[in-house]
């Protein structure tokens, strides 16, 4: 079970919940305070724990998502999806 506190495409939704109230993709089934999340969605269409676990990883969407200007984190959620397949056994 992946943990509940990272979203499917690798937000720390703690920390995310503390600024905008947001339950989580998780518990808001990808519908988030801002509208539908298209991550979300595909993660849980693939039935996968999290983006990380797609073969396409770093997938083209997820990218856009971790490097927009003005909403992004600069690749963090990447790194955090990095490093939860690291800690998985292959």
């Amino acid at each position: 079970m992946a943990n509940p506190n990272i979203s499917y495409c690798g937000i720390d939704c703690e920390v995310c919940a503390i600024q905008t109230g947001c339950p989580g993709c998780r518990k808001a089934a990808g519908k988030l305070f801002w509208g539908d999340c298209a991550l979300a969605r595909c993660c849980m269409e693939k039935q996968h724990e999290h983006c990380g676990q797609c073969r396409e990883f770093p997938c083209d969407m997820l990218k856009e998502y971790a490097y927009d200007p003005e909403h992004g984190d600069n690749g963090a959620r990447i790194r955090n999806l990095e490093a939860l397949n690291a800690g998985q056994p292959s």
